[in-house]
């Protein structure tokens, strides 16, 4: 059999359509590389400070909420008080009117695989007024919504932000396609024990082992520059390796409210 352009096929090659969603992404993600200048930004992150607490208090939060607490709610905290502090990581350009909307608040998307069927972004409206465990909460509800297909239209518009989690797979850095009409989305890559500098009290260095992790920042040069990106990404770094985790579950050494 012949392909439209006249090559042959490869042998035990089978040809399937493509679903109306995937229909859908394919359409959308080549519309937002024809219209947002794309470009890419990582920094690398040490969740130590993080996990210990994570770790400290995860078997009592799943036994409160039915679901683990994982990395995510803690990264979005982290993004949304960034997002304060660059507000023009959080607008929309419209290049045709000479404007840039700056939205006062953090409407955050969350990407949620369906299983490998495709991808949604889900929407938590106003997500800087939620604390740590409603925003896994929110995150958790609509992602298992997701996949049953009871989302509403109000699930699924007006995203400001949008973080895409492809860690809980194992990756390493990504570069995700930004989800318009926001400039930029934000990728949650895989977490791991690996060896690094770390800096004492006393100013002195040694090597030890920490949960390291990259987030890489798909932006439109449209919107801002690099030195945005890169200070908008330090002060998620900062705030994830130097926020006091334990103060948001108590100030127990066990499992917190």
């Amino acid at each position: 059999m012949s392909t439209p352009d006249g090559t042959a096929e490869p042998t035990g090659s089978r040809k399937v359509r493509l679903s109306r969603l995937r229909k859908r992404i394919a359409q959308n993600v080549a519309q937002s590389r024809r219209t947002a200048a794309h470009v890419w930004t990582s920094v690398e992150v040490d969740y130590e400070a993080l996990e210990q607490v994570r770790r400290r208090h995860r078997s009592g939060f799943r036994e409160r909420e039915g679901f683990s607490l994982t990395y995510l709610p803690f990264v979005a905290l982290a993004t949304i008080d960034a997002l304060a502090a660059f507000p023009e990581v959080n607008s929309a350009v419209e290049l045709a009117e000479g404007s840039q909307t700056l939205h006062e608040r953090v409407n955050l998307g969350i990407a949620v695989d369906l299983d490998r069927a495709g991808l949604i972004v889900v929407v938590i409206p106003d997500a800087g007024s939620l604390a740590l465990a409603d925003l896994a909460r929110r995150i958790h509800d609509l992602a298992g919504r997701a996949r049953s297909g009871g989302l509403g239209a109000d699930d699924v518009s007006g995203s400001t932000f949008t973080i895409t989690n492809p860690g809980s797979f194992g990756s390493f850095m990504s570069a995700p396609i930004i989800n318009l009409p926001n400039v930029a989305i934000l990728s949650t890559d895989g977490v791991a024990k690996r060896p690094t500098v770390v800096t004492l009290a006393d100013g002195s260095d040694t090597v030890a082992v920490r949960h390291i992790g990259h987030l890489g920042l798909s932006w439109d040069h449209r919107a801002f520059d690099g030195s945005t990106a890169a200070l908008f990404l330090g002060r998620i770094r900062q705030n994830i390796e130097t926020w006091d985790w334990q103060r948001l579950f108590g100030s127990g050494d066990g499992e917190g409210a």
